[in-house]
């Protein structure tokens, strides 16, 4: 599962969730077993459809393999290893060129220089100052990138929920400015998209007109934005996205780009000769439900941004199972799971440094394999057809998603549901499922009978904070306007402790093994693999596709098929 980042915050790319914050109650982590032992555990006779998703796994989270990460050899063998078990379940190829595989052209960029910020008003030119009042965004679209227009603050950036930070302006081939975050009184699903600013902002901002944005430093640090200081020591830190076929970078909202971040100091310069004082509106955005007054800034700014590129080459997989309805066969169902992981890095206290993603996410494609042989072993088609996709670079941004769900290997429009399958942590019995995104669409009753035929029930996230919503694949197709939804095994019983204690010793560690502790529980991989696939099946079989619920944020932002 991707790190959560908070809105622009780069420096907390290396944070630990929330949850695994509080150690009081989370026992240490153990030291390696010996390798008798550790061989013993990893033998243990099973029943078979425990061992075969035990099998899975231990190949995948092997040490041989690395940690998967995106772009290097191991994954490339990770994507074949899955495209012959898709082959082995009954699947066809749904990748390029008759193969499993689809060609994902993965592109790193940064900012190539410090780029520059300068104020333009009839009375001076004020040249802003890097690291101190600004720092640069990167344009991977274009690579050597000037811009001047004039600047309008709009608070948060936000429109809905009670607000319209656009009010009484107009932003149309203009620069927008905001604050990061979103406030609290939004719902957390909603508030984690909209806190984004490459996201739900620079969407809003390019529905509105303008041609560009900068962020704000926020005076609410560490909540929804991070200091200016940590922020700008990561000014030229590497992402990683998706190369259009010319060669350039993928931008959601390529006509808003991203320009970069600005200090308080820098918006004092920017905010000079207006009647409105930053130094005033500073202190109002202490408060979380402040309501701001958007105004345009005296004079233009032009920024200037260089940005430097490298290409990297890896692989989504994705295998079709058929539909048998001449009505609906063309509609497609599809399972995701991500197979990257974050690969090599630095050494726990016992010395390992292979981070090897046994629950994230080789859980997730294991699951998502068993379920496939479900399907065929049932001996019986589903109506709508299945593609079962497992995908790259996931722990870089959801880009393997974004690409497919941008440029799928089936008619986009046929493409009807998504239910994904990331880091299931399946190391107790689970009393309950957590399906992130069931409200919004009419996938949560779906969810809700699927997991009573298993004899458990469904509880809300209790972990809202966390942004699950808007840290996994499904999310991408989510932004294509397709009803989507990820399964968690819930936090009933022991499942408050087990969650906890893995987020705080295993999540993106050395330690997240086949054999960790406390040990993997194959028995409720099974029952996990069995509610995720009645919530397949049933889609699948249904009479009618899944839509988003009448009046629905995510529905209508995106604009999906709706509720009647």
């Amino acid at each position: 599962m991707l790190r959560y980042t908070a809105p622009l915050a780069l420096a907390a790319l290396l944070a630990v969730p929330a949850a695994a914050q509080d150690h009081a109650a989370v026992p240490p982590l153990a030291a390696p077993l010996p390798t008798a032992e550790k061989n013993a555990i990893l033998n243990a006779e099973l029943p078979a459809d425990q061992a075969a998703m035990k099998a899975h796994v231990m190949f995948l989270a092997s040490d041989p393999m690395k940690g998967r990460e995106a772009g290097t050899n191991e994954f490339d063998i990770a994507a074949q290893y899955v495209a012959s078990q898709f082959y082995a379940a009954g699947l066809r190829p749904a990748g390029d060129e008759g193969s499993f595989l689809q060609k994902v052209p993965l592109l790193s960029w940064k900012a190539a220089d410090k780029g520059s910020m300068s104020v333009v008003t009839k009375k001076a030119t004020t040249d802003l100052v890097f690291g101190e009042d600004y720092y640069p965004a990167a344009n991977p679209d274009k690579l050597d990138y000037s811009l001047t227009a004039p600047v309008v603050f709009v608070g948060y950036g936000l429109v809905g929920f009670g607000r319209d930070d656009y009010k009484g302006v107009d932003v149309k081939g203009k620069i927008v400015a905001f604050f990061p975050g979103a406030p609290d009184n939004i719902p957390p699903e909603e508030r984690a998209h909209l806190a984004s600013a490459a996201g739900g902002k620079a969407m809003i901002a390019m529905r509105k007109g303008a041609v560009g944005f900068i962020t704000l430093e926020s005076p609410r640090a560490g909540r929804g934005s991070a200091p200016f200081a940590a922020l700008a020591n990561a000014w030229d830190r590497p992402r990683v996205g998706w190369a259009k076929e010319d060669g350039t970078g993928h931008v959601m909202n390529d006509k808003t780009p991203g320009l970069g971040t600005v200090s308080k100091a820098g918006a004092a310069k920017l905010f000079a000769g207006s009647k409105a004082k930053f130094d005033d509106i500073w202190k109002l955005a202490e408060n979380d439900k402040a309501v701001f007054k958007a105004v345009q800034l005296p004079g233009t700014l032009t920024v200037k941004l260089k940005t430097e590129t490298k290409p990297i080459t890896s692989y989504n997989v994705a295998g079709l199972l058929k539909g048998s309805d001449p009505a609906l066969s063309s509609e497609v169902v599809v399972l995701s799971a991500h197979l990257d992981h974050v690969g090599v890095g630095k050494a726990n206290q016992f010395g390992d440094t292979i981070y090897n993603g046994a629950m994230d996410n080789a859980v997730g494609i294991a699951s998502l394999i068993e379920e496939a042989k479900r399907f065929k072993e049932s001996g019986k088609a589903p109506r709508r057809s299945v593609l079962f996709l497992a995908v790259t670079a996931e722990e870089k941004g959801l880009v393997g998603a974004d690409y497919f769900a941008n440029n799928p290997t089936l008619p986009k429009g046929n493409l009807v549901a998504n239910v994904n399958l990331d880091m299931p942590i399946i190391n107790y019995a689970f009393e309950d499922v957590v399906p992130f995104g069931a409200a919004h669409s009419t996938i949560g009753e779906i969810a809700t009978k699927a997991a009573a035929e298993i004899g458990v029930t469904v509880s809300p996230d209790s972990r809202p904070d966390e942004a699950f919503f808007v840290r996994s694949d499904h999310y991408r197709f989510v932004q294509q306007g397709i009803p989507s939804v990820f399964l968690w095994p819930g936090e009933k019983g022991p499942g408050k402790a087990a969650v906890d204690a893995f987020l705080a010793n295993n999540y993106h560690k050395p330690s997240d093994e086949v054999v960790q502790s406390p040990r993997i529980d194959w028995k409720s991989g099974v029952r996990f693999v069995d509610v995720n696939y009645r919530i397949a099946r049933a889609i699948a079989d249904g009479d009618q596709k899944p839509v988003w619920k009448k009046g629905d944020f995510f529905g209508t932002f995106f604009g999906g098929a709706m509720e009647k």
